[in-house]
């Protein structure tokens, strides 16, 4: 099998944090690329869904109830971690 040459573009924060990633799974960023590629011929296709992620509306509620938390100044602050515990604690 000959091979060839390609050049691509991505962002280097992205190669940075892919990097370590691949080489736990004792792959090359081209043998993921290459990987990435043999998969998506043989599924002729994405080798994965591409869908926006579905999240339930507990976790939704949870977070427009962090953000009200986050903006109210009635939310009390901290910058001592003991402090903070026990106030938890009560």
């Amino acid at each position: 099998m000959s091979t060839t040459a390609t050049n691509i573009r991505i962002d280097s924060q992205l190669k940075s944090e892919v990097i370590p990633l691949f080489e736990g799974l004792g792959l090359s960023l081209s043998q993921a690329i290459t990987l990435f590629l043999r998969q998506s011929v043989l599924r002729n296709g994405l080798p994965f869904k591409v869908e926006y992620p579905e999240y339930s509306k507990e976790l939704l509620s949870a977070v427009e109830e962090a953000k009200k938390l986050e903006n109210s100044k009635e939310t009390t602050r901290y910058t001592d971690m003991e402090k903070m515990w026990a106030d938890l604690d009560k």
